[in-house]
């Protein structure tokens, strides 16, 4: 990406929403969904144009984006397992934590902190929580519809 830092934001007709890209030189920090666009907004942005291309239907796992995630260590687990979903796959937060060998998938403590890592994701569809079907996903719930749909969950 070898982009400077900043926020890039681009309305999709799709999801009726914004989408929006946080980034810091070649890492992503943050995707997120607000209603409107900012006055400032820059839609200008690669990972825009490559969010904007799966949006339209076009497979993307997103694999090779460097991310810059700044959460806790469970959480990353949690996350890290989540990315490897494949595109029109998903999973359980149970059979989410079985992937995890520091969790225990029949503790309800252990799925409710996978639940708690999927609802504080800061990086939706890069870390594609939608695909994760009993589990919440930090995208407002229309857009994680349209995700789902999109891929055909």
């Amino acid at each position: 990406m070898s982009e400077a830092a900043g926020i890039y934001t681009r309305e999709s007709d799709y999801l009726d929403r914004c989408v929006q890209v946080g980034v810091a030189g070649d890492r992503v920090l943050s995707v997120s969904f607000p209603a409107s666009l900012a006055a400032d907004a820059d839609p200008d942005h690669p990972l825009l144009d490559r969010l904007f291309e799966y949006l339209a239907g076009a497979p993307d796992e997103f694999d090779d984006i460097e991310l810059a995630l700044t959460v806790p260590t469970d959480q990353r687990a949690v996350l890290d397992a989540v990315r490897e979903l494949a595109y029109g796959d998903q999973t359980t937060v149970e059979q989410l934590a079985r992937r995890i060998p520091t969790l225990d998938a029949d503790a309800d403590d252990d799925r409710d902190s996978v639940r708690t890592a999927l609802d504080e994701n800061p990086i939706p569809i890069i870390i594609p929580d939608h695909r994760v079907r009993d589990g919440p996903s930090a995208a407002p719930p229309k857009v994680e519809q349209k995700l789902r749909s999109l891929e055909g969950l």
